[in-house]
């Protein structure tokens, strides 16, 4: 079995990550700039099992990435919480009305 090499996978993690920062930077709607961020953990998780896989005895790069996991899960699920609460208060979940209607 051939292994797909290592600077094909950097470039995906690097496009995903760039993607994610895209969002996070473009979009106004709160829940799409949490898919960004999740974008960008979901970068970090493959570069970081990807080059685990020159120390396959550690497993360093594997465990990292599963504690990546369970605290984007537990980021998404804080976060879905508060938008949900600030979407009820205010009415919209577009973060440039929730900037204008908090100053006033």
């Amino acid at each position: 079995m051939e292994q797909v090499p290592l600077e094909h996978i950097l470039m995906l993690a690097a496009v995903l990550f760039s993607l994610g920062v895209l969002a996070v930077i473009t979009k106004r709607h709160a829940v799409v700039v949490l898919m960004g961020i999740e974008l960008i953990f979901n970068a970090a998780n493959l570069n970081l099992v990807a080059f685990s896989r020159y120390d396959p005895v550690l497993l360093q790069g594997q465990m990292f990435s599963l504690f990546v996991i369970v605290v984007a899960a537990a980021e998404a699920a804080v976060a879905l919480a508060v938008v949900l609460r600030v979407y009820q208060h205010f009415k919209t979940a577009n973060l440039n009305q929730i900037g204008e209607n908090s100053k006033s």
